[in-house]
């Protein structure tokens, strides 16, 4: 187990640092960096010239954009990060780690929330499903999973805040308090209700399905119908021997769940204007603040190897039958 997991770990270093590279090429290759943006104005006036605009670049370590240039930027790049220092965000000039350590816990906070419901309503309502297949209840998730895998999340959003806020004004339309004031915890779960509701349905119905057809496959195992024939019940046929194989299946896709979750947090928090880590990315990305774009991918890319390592142990855990090939 400890030489599979040294393994892993090393493979996911390896997979870190190619991701790292191609960040990188990708932010530097865009057509106009934050230099450009910020002081375009200034230059169309002429109160700076270009010069004044290359040295400013050089100041940001983005001046040279040929391709060893962008390379000597990455080497700098990756030799403060491995020694803990992500660099200065353009935008904000604070430390990218304070930064994404300042804003992570909103959405930190949204995703867990997210993550617990989905387990909550999707496995129940896929194992009931499957248990009254052709039932109003299989048809009735059929069409609420559908809803959840086809509608993009901010049509979703806007959908949500169109009826339950500004048509109902049941909800807050965005913000995560009312005015400029801080707010009471209670006050912040409830302008999270709608963010959350939209995660949640965005998010079960890949999960609900999966739950369905792997129960379904369960349901017709001999030692299902042996179950059957000894007098059991169907609860204890259903919640001990059946859900038990269903969860085995179900254990590879929490690998990619939460950094989902956190990914799609960009478009969520725009939408919702709430403060986190997601709206920050956004905007740095809109200027081409590149150091706080490669925390913001990089914490997202670490969460993603973190938890294909996870979900493989686990993998290995609920079902003795998987073995570890050195």
């Amino acid at each position: 187990m400890v030489k599979y997991i040294l393994k892993r770990v090393l493979y996911s270093i390896l997979i870190l640092f190619f991701v790292s590279m191609i960040l990188y090429l990708v932010m530097r290759m865009l057509p106009t960096d934050y230099v450009d943006r910020s002081f375009q104005s200034q230059l169309d006036n002429g109160s700076i010239t270009k010069a004044d605009i290359q040295h400013i670049k050089e100041l940001y370590g983005i001046a040279d954009n040929s391709f060893a240039g962008i390379m000597k930027g990455y080497w700098s790049w990756l030799g403060g990060a491995l020694s803990g220092d992500l660099g200065l965000s353009f935008q904000q000039q604070l430390p990218v780690g304070e930064v994404i350590f300042e804003h992570m816990w909103i959405s930190f906070g949204i995703s867990m929330a997210a993550f617990i419901l989905q387990f909550i309503i999707a496995i129940p309502l896929g194992i009931k499903a499957a248990t009254k297949q052709y039932g109003a209840v299989d048809y009735s998730t059929t069409v609420l999973a559908m809803i959840g895998i086809s509608l993009p999340s901010f049509f979703l959003a806007y959908l949500l805040t169109s009826v339950f806020s500004i048509q109902l004004g049941w909800f807050p339309y965005k913000g995560l308090v009312e005015g400029t004031g801080e707010g009471g915890f209670w006050d912040q779960i409830y302008h999270l209700i709608l963010p959350m509701i939209t995660v949640v349905i965005g998010s079960i119905g890949g999960l609900m399905r999966h739950t369905r057809t792997n129960t379904l496959e369960v349901l017709n195992q001999d030692y299902i119908r042996t179950a059957r024939a000894k007098g059991l019940s169907e609860s204890k046929v259903v919640y001990k021997h059946v859900l038990r194989n269903t969860m085995v299946p179900i254990v590879t896709m929490t690998a990619g769940i939460i950094p989902s979750l956190f990914g799609g947090m960009m478009i969520l928090e725009t939408v919702f204007d709430i403060p986190g880590i997601g709206q920050v990315a956004y905007k740095a990305l809109q200027v081409g603040d590149i150091p706080l774009v490669m925390g913001y991918n990089m914490f997202i890319a670490i969460l993603s190897v973190l938890g294909v390592l996870l979900s493989d142990i686990a993998y290995m855990l609920v079902d003795p039958r998987i073995k570890i090939s050195k």
